[in-house]
């Protein structure tokens, strides 16, 4: 069976536009001619693809109508602007209604429900690999073929019993979530910084419980502070489970700090293990707990053997191996803040772990909320127990922040040559506030500005500019944008279509210029893996790049022209394109309407005498109904590491309307025209 990837390619080697395009992308091919200053209309396109996903048909009309500067406006101030439309598309996506503790109780860490299903069958959990993936990891080499059964039917009947959901569902909404609002939100800026902050601010749904947490990461924090204070959404990241996972923080610990945790080696705490040695037997209600916590009697017997010959509490050397954490303190200076040349030493990073030690997670894998409705009397209350052993408050659920005092190293810090003494999470605060204000994270989160909105290489007196708006403020993000927005640098014409869309952004302005509808459906999802930018899918911390070097490519641009293919011939489940608004009474009619409605009208000369030798190469053969099961659809893309997350079955569907027509508006989407903003 044919793979659509196979089709496409056979499909564009006949197009050979791909030979024209990468040169045209790579070597600074000017897209249309552009005077000594934009017209009103270029100026208009520029700010809807610069400051939003690209224009809808219609847009250009709109924003002419209100005026260009009061439209910016309502963009910086999004609580003005009517989103009814895209919240109700969003609607349906209940995670994003949810707390965390409640995407736990919902969608439940499958390690949980299998300690309680394994019984004492479960495998001793391994705190490494408990670190690195999303459950404990389980030793089935014993089990046959009908134990598995037989487990596989009592998880589907807890599911069921419950109303629980698979895990598996949480990105498919996650990216969905994104998707929508990029294409239906007249809130666009704030779309855009979203997008900016999550890949500034990077973290990877593939860790572990990391895809949990994000729900909660994008609406109460990137959301929430995209276009306020930096120093309001740098506390709010700093606090965040999803970051405190992601970069390890809520394993921070002073070396000095008393152990209060029971140890998970073995089952045996050091209460548990003097009882022993005491009595030289386990007492079958503390055998019968162990049992309840997945430890089989195996391990519980070899566990009395090394204690014979050393009986030193295993809880003692477990609290030898702890230690500060120094990941997020690097990556808060070198990624957040000052940037890789901000004059920070390894002595500042280690001082800086030193002032986040503490700031950690309430039951960080979601096993406490996740098993409590199977969980009864004794057992809950023990699980309520262990959590007050390790320091949560009454009033903090699972998945949420909280600061650990008992874990916080004590005394004085020195961090940029400042003397940090505040005492408890206030060290940790006080680092945020020495950070905002230093001119090195003013100067970087400028540059990176100027990158995203203006050129790859913007000028320096541009980002000095942008930089001096930021420090001023105090880190306010609006002012910082007006004072970029406002440069004579943003609407040079040299920055006109200078840069390269992203796949999300290539994606997602796709479906406007088409006036296309979507559902964010898996099988887009799909396209965004092939394209390589899915939502919270980079795996190192620096996150998506946003320069064309990173994605002009011979491989990159032909999953573009794939995609371009796949979208205008409605063959992406869960997206439509009425393709009759582009039929024209010839083929250079149908080129002309659709350079209009996609391109307002704007198109290299080279670039249409292109065009219009493709259009008159002949179609192969499209059969409809092609099954597609393709491993390359599992999402999260895993740019830099292993794949998971999904793996569904999409139908291709044939193109609607006049072959001809879809052929032409893939052509015109696949143009560097159109690749560029």
């Amino acid at each position: 069976m044919d793979r659509f990837p196979r089709f496409t390619v056979k499909l564009l080697a006949l197009f050979a536009l791909y030979s024209f395009v990468i040169p045209t992308l790579a070597f600074g091919y000017t897209p249309v001619a552009v005077g000594k200053s934009l017209t009103e209309d270029q100026k208009i396109l520029h700010v809807l693809n610069r400051l939003g996903f690209g224009a809808r048909p219609g847009d250009v009309e709109k924003v002419k109508k209100i005026g260009l500067d009061k439209y910016i406006d309502q963009q910086l101030n999004p609580s003005t602007v009517d989103d009814s439309v895209a919240e109700a598309k969003v609607k349906g996506l209940e995670i994003f209604n949810m707390s965390t503790a409640e995407v736990f109780a919902k969608y439940p860490n499958p390690g949980a429900l299998l300690r309680q299903i394994d019984g004492g069958r479960q495998a001793q959990v391994n705190d490494k690999a408990n670190a690195d993936k999303a459950g404990p990891q389980q030793d089935l080499t014993q089990m046959t073929d009908q134990d598995r059964r037989d487990r596989q039917q009592k998880l589907a009947a807890i599911y069921k019993e419950y109303d629980l959901r698979p895990a598996g569902q949480l990105m498919p909404q996650i990216a969905a979530n994104r998707i929508l609002r990029a294409v239906y939100s007249e809130r666009q800026l704030q779309e855009v910084m979203v997008d900016f902050w999550q890949n500034h601010f990077n973290v990877f749904a593939g860790k572990a419980a990391v895809r949990w947490y994000i729900p909660s990461y994008e609406r109460d924090v990137l959301r929430k502070y995209a276009l306020g204070n930096f120093k309001d959404l740098l506390t709010a990241t700093a606090e965040s489970p999803a970051m405190l996972f992601y970069l390890d923080n809520f394993q921070s610990v002073s070396p000095n700090a008393q152990p209060q945790r029971p140890n998970a080696n073995g089952g045996l705490n050091a209460r548990m293990q003097e009882q022993i040695l005491r009595t030289g037997q386990i007492p079958p209600r503390m055998r019968d707990r162990l049992r309840q916590r997945g430890i089989t009697d195996a391990q519980i017997d070899q566990r009395l053997k090394q204690m014979r010959t050393d009986p030193k509490p295993q809880q003692q050397k477990k609290a030898q191996q702890r230690g500060i954490n120094e990941n997020y303190a690097r990556e808060l200076m070198e990624l957040h803040t000052l940037g890789v040349d901000g004059g920070y030493t390894q002595k500042d990073i280690v001082e800086v772990a030193k002032a986040f030690t503490g700031w950690t997670i309430a039951d960080p894998q979601g096993y406490r909320k996740s098993a409590a409705k199977m969980i009864q009397g004794d057992e809950d209350k023990r699980l309520d127990r262990l959590q007050r052993i390790a320091g949560v408050p009454d009033d903090v659920n699972s998945g949420q922040f909280y600061f650990n005092d008992r874990w916080h190293e004590k005394g004085p810090k020195y961090v940029l040559g400042q003397k940090i003494d505040e005492g408890g999470m206030k060290d940790g605060l006080k680092v945020i506030d020495i950070l905002v204000n230093s001119p090195a994270t003013a100067k970087f989160i400028a540059k990176k500005l100027a990158v995203k909105f203006v050129s790859d290489n913007p000028s320096a007196a541009l980002v000095d500019h942008v930089a001096d708006a930021f420090h001023k403020s105090g880190g306010d993000i609006k002012t910082t944008l007006k004072a970029l927005f406002s440069d004579k640098e943003f609407f040079a014409p040299e920055n006109y279509k200078a840069k390269i869309k992203t796949p999300f952004e290539l994606a997602v302005s796709s479906v406007r210029a088409l006036g296309a509808d979507t559902n964010g459906s898996p099988a887009f999802l799909a396209m965004l893996n092939k394209l390589g930018e899915v939502p919270y899918g980079y795996q190192a911390p620096t996150g998506y790049p946003d320069q064309a070097e990173d994605w002009v490519n011979t491989g990159a641009l032909l999953e573009r022209l794939n995609y371009a293919v796949a979208v205008s011939s409605n063959r992406i489940p869960g997206t439509t394109v009425n393709l009759k608004n582009f039929q024209g009474s010839s083929k250079e009619q149908t080129l002309d309407k659709a350079v209009a409605m996609i391109l307002n009208g704007e198109i290299a000369p080279a670039t249409k005498s292109t065009l219009m030798k493709q259009i008159e190469q002949p179609l192969p053969d499209v059969k409809e109904g092609k099954e597609l099961t393709d491993p390359e659809m599992d999402v999260p893309n895993m740019r830099q590491g292993g794949k998971g997350g999904l793996n569904r079955q999409a139908r291709l569907l044939a193109p609607s309307g006049d072959p001809d027509v879809f052929k032409v508006v893939s052509l015109v989407l696949g143009s560097p025209d159109f690749q560029r903003q």
